[in-house]
């Protein structure tokens, strides 16, 4: 094969290299394709979601104040409140580093981190409920979350309130 080459020129590692770079760049174009049209479905179902919510679905875009809205649909906005400083603290966790001092903040951010992410799951669960679903559901919302709430927002699932507003004796 001594000579052979796909342009004028060129040699036949440059062809392959550039073959191979060209491929790589149409892989990677499909990959973040994909990604972004994954993103605007998931965007058009969080607005779903805030419409059965009865909220402006233009909420459902904004990243910190739409977990501020779901937590009043479905919780409070002091569970929200928690939510943030559990947030706060989980990142606390280079303060002091090499330090008795650093070793405690280590171990608060690990707690407020597990409590940061069993609020989470409370809130799948309170999510689910407030649709009208169950445990199953709330496994559902926790393990595949972008595709139950795709669920949520393109099915007839009808949001029927915040669980803490129920009459209990009615339930």
């Amino acid at each position: 094969m001594e000579g052979y080459a796909l342009f004028e020129g060129m040699s036949e590692d440059t062809a392959i290299g550039l073959l191979a770079g060209g491929i790589m760049g149409v892989g990677f174009s499909v990959i973040i394709a994909i990604a972004i049209a994954w993103w605007v479905i998931q965007v058009i179902a969080s607005w779903k979601i805030f419409k059965k919510f009865g909220e402006p679905d233009w909420k459902a875009i904004i990243p910190i104040y739409s977990t501020y809205i779901r937590y009043q649909a479905i919780w409070n906005s002091k569970m929200f409140a928690v939510l943030v400083v559990l947030c706060v603290l989980s990142c606390m966790n280079n303060i002091g580093a090499g330090t008795f001092v650093g070793t405690v903040f280590n171990i608060l951010s690990l707690i407020a981190a597990i409590a940061f992410v069993v609020v989470e799951v409370m809130a799948e669960h309170r999510l689910s409920k407030s649709f009208g679903h169950g445990t199953g559901f709330t496994v559902g919302l926790v393990l595949l979350g972008p595709i139950f709430r795709m669920i949520l927002g393109f099915g007839s699932s009808l949001y029927i309130g915040n669980p803490d507003s129920w009459d209990n004796t009615a339930r």
